[in-house]
């Protein structure tokens, strides 16, 4: 993520956020031109690169569940 919180793919430039600013960020091809973007363990969210646009997914820092031990 670029200093002004951008991802550049296939040379579009998609605006992310500024928080993650210098954090190196996984990102998944899903669908056609549609692809997963996730930071450690968490999936934020799709960016479409037709529209250049990155759709969040609602509290992807929500609680989740641990595994039994």
């Amino acid at each position: 993520v670029t200093a002004c919180g951008r991802v550049c793919m296939h040379r579009k430039k998609i605006n992310v956020s500024t928080v993650l600013a210098g954090q190196r960020l996984g990102i998944k091809e899903v669908d056609d031109g549609i692809w997963l973007v996730s930071f450690m363990h968490y999936d934020l969210g799709y960016i479409d690169l037709e529209q250049k646009t990155l759709q969040t997914i609602d509290n992807p820092f929500g609680t989740r569940l641990s595994p039994m031990s």
